[in-house]
């Protein structure tokens, strides 16, 4: 059995977190979060001490760790906002814990390489939720395309749609500086997911970039991939829209569409499954995704051409 603290209980994803720590067979210790509405965490270990100044967290930690009577801090799990996650993860690796942290690991490409000689300073390590490589559709998906001895590439459209109200520019969400922008706070697992099925990045073309939403085009080895991602509820198709539907999610492959609308709720189960058994995913593994948003959020929008997105083409028809 492996000890846990979590940054970031307070937050959407933390209960996942907490539900993977004790599906696992795990103990949560201790958790922060400014916020204190984390009544959730009764749910899993009524247990554990709760700080909402980071300083007594710290300290907690650290003393747990200078105790040496077992208690110490094994694993500490990141679901605090996309700029922390760099700071936290090496308070995780310097307390003597190794990290789990959620996508994006880290905003700039930069910060992979200081923290891996974090890494080799404190033989501890960076593992990161990359729960899409465990979806059966996109192994499956990588599969076929690995067996596949075709000349030609994949013609994939992308398009992810998951509106939020007017709360989320006003939120952490909303700044560019700390979510990364829309491409990197909703978009990463889909950007490392298409290099991990159709290989190297090849070339990568801006077509939109707004508060609200992106667009773009992106050349895999074994694909070519039109992109579109909003968190607008008038992007959401008429049709769905109308009947109260707030999200869309579609992928195509050469028009055939990939289902994996399901399969999801085990995912963060599956990830620590993986990671404790020395089999997750590290920073190396990222380094490609954080790359793509990184150039897509620094990127000049370019004119659009024969390989935008549907989507932008209809409302550039509009």
């Amino acid at each position: 059995m492996k000890n846990f603290a979590l940054i970031g209980a307070a937050g959407y994803i933390a209960p996942r977190h907490m539900q993977a720590i004790k599906a696992t067979g795990n103990v949560l210790l201790a958790a922060f979060d400014p916020n204190d509405s984390v009544g959730i965490i009764d749910s899993h270990f009524p247990n554990a001490d709760f700080f909402t100044e980071f300083e007594r967290f710290d300290r907690h930690v650290d003393m747990r760790r200078r105790a040496r009577n077992g208690g110490q801090i094994d694993f500490v799990s990141i679901c605090s906002p996309n700029y922390l996650h760099d700071s936290h993860m090496r308070f995780a690796l310097r307390s003597g814990a190794h990290a789990i942290c959620e996508k994006p690991v880290v905003l700039n490409p930069w910060n992979i390489d200081g923290l891996e000689e974090i890494e080799r300073e404190t033989g501890k390590r960076v593992n990161t939720i990359l729960q899409l490589r465990l979806h059966p559709a996109i192994t499956a998906l990588r599969d076929k395309v690995r067996q596949d001895k075709r000349n030609t590439k994949y013609e994939v459209d992308l398009a992810y749609v998951t509106s939020r109200g007017h709360w989320y520019l006003q939120s952490w969400k909303g700044d560019q500086k700390k979510s990364g922008g829309i491409a990197t706070n909703i978009g990463v697992h889909f950007f490392d997911m298409l290099h991990y099925i159709f290989g190297k990045l090849q070339s990568n073309v801006v077509h939109l970039s707004s508060e609200t939403k992106a667009a773009g085009y992106l050349e895999y080895e074994h694909a070519r991939v039109r992109w579109f991602l909003s968190v607008d509820v008038e992007d959401v198709p008429a049709a769905l829209r109308n009947t109260g539907v707030r999200t869309y999610r579609s992928i195509t492959v050469d028009g055939e569409e990939i289902e994996f609308s399901g399969g999801f709720t085990d995912l963060h189960d599956r990830s620590y499954v993986e990671i404790l058994a020395g089999r997750g995913y590290g920073l190396e593994d990222c380094r490609t995704a954080i790359e793509t948003v990184a150039a897509i959020r620094t990127g000049r929008p370019v004119s659009m051409n024969e390989d935008i997105h549907p989507f932008l083409a209809r409302k550039k028809i509009a």
